[in-house]
């Protein structure tokens, strides 16, 4: 693991372009969102100092993240458009894809809008039941 500083997402991109890496400013910056890091004042880094392997024991609770993020949920048939908070899509896109859940077939997330695909009409109004009870 490299030990130098990095202090912008830009600077990122440029170091993994010049190591062959083709990454956009958006993929850098939904992978940092992933990884959970943090912009401190020596750069990004873990919370907590932690090295990343035990991931899914600090992330926070699709409740929580829809408690904090979410804003509605609308259905069109197999499909759900969770209306989420600007820069909340991610967030909640994620925690829904950390549940594992059976009406869940896949997530894909804006910045304020997460398009989940359900496998038919009847699991999505049943999730869409669930979101808007954790929504409040």
């Amino acid at each position: 693991m490299a030990t130098a500083s990095v202090t912008s997402q830009d600077e990122l991109r440029r170091k993994l372009v010049r190591r062959g890496f083709d990454v956009t400013q958006a993929t850098v910056s939904r992978d940092i969102h992933e990884m959970r890091l943090y912009k401190g004042p020596n750069g990004y880094a873990l919370p907590n100092g932690g090295t990343g392997d035990d991931e899914d024991n600090d992330m926070p609770s699709v409740q929580d993240v829809l408690e904090s993020f979410g804003l509605k949920v609308k259905q069109a048939q197999n499909q759900l458009v969770l209306i989420t908070t600007n820069g909340g899509a991610q967030p909640v896109a994620l925690a829904i894809d950390h549940e594992d859940w059976d009406e869940v077939v896949g997530t894909i997330a804006g910045d304020d809008t997460v398009l989940i695909i359900c496998p038919d009409q009847k699991r999505a109004s049943q999730l869409r039941g669930r979101l808007e009870e954790m929504i409040g």
